[in-house]
């Protein structure tokens, strides 16, 4: 405690970024370790390929994973309800990625471990953690009657999101089509 108390509100926020990765991915991780059928993972596998072959076909890719990674990125950055959202759907994609990485015959966390080879995994989680730290930061700001001055800081984190997260949906297009 007395590393927090002790910091400077920079390097507040830098532990509150890393506290706050870790645990989505301890949410993913948990998610990935919810028990799914075959049949279930073949299910979610064929969706998910079905859904990516219309995206390819209307060439609208890029747009359907930035817009989608983009609005949950943005509820995580609402106070308070923020992190609950940002956690629930790390914890989904941890079910998702287990549920393919199954219908493929791969273990789970070895599917994870391939993500995070490339640097769209990076550059998301990155994003969301920024954005449900923040949330966290802003409801303390708030608290502490600075909650105004601390929107400049969210307006710009919100600014830097929406551009790592559209290299990300470009970076993942190009490796969709490359496989």
């Amino acid at each position: 405690m007395s590393v927090w108390i002790n910091a400077s509100s920079r390097r507040r926020r830098i532990l509150l970024f890393t506290v706050v990765f870790c645990a989505a991915l301890a949410a993913t991780i948990i998610g990935m370790a919810i028990p799914v059928s075959q049949e279930r993972a073949k299910q979610v596998s064929n969706e998910l390929n079905q859904t990516i072959d219309t995206l390819k076909t209307n060439n609208a890719v890029v747009q359907y994973i930035f817009g989608n990674n983009l609005m949950i990125c943005l509820l995580m950055f609402i106070p308070v309800i923020g992190p609950v959202v940002g956690f629930y759907a790390l914890f989904n994609t941890g079910a998702t990625i287990s549920a393919i990485a199954v219908s493929q015959g791969i273990h789970p966390a070895l599917a994870l471990a391939a993500l995070f080879i490339t640097p769209v995994a990076w550059l998301e989680y990155g994003s969301y953690s920024i954005a449900m730290a923040e949330s966290i930061w802003l409801l303390h700001r708030s608290l502490n009657k600075k909650g105004r001055s601390e929107l400049r800081n969210t307006s710009v984190l919100i600014a830097l999101c929406t551009v790592v997260l559209l290299v990300s949906a470009i970076i993942e297009t190009a490796i969709l089509y490359l496989t």
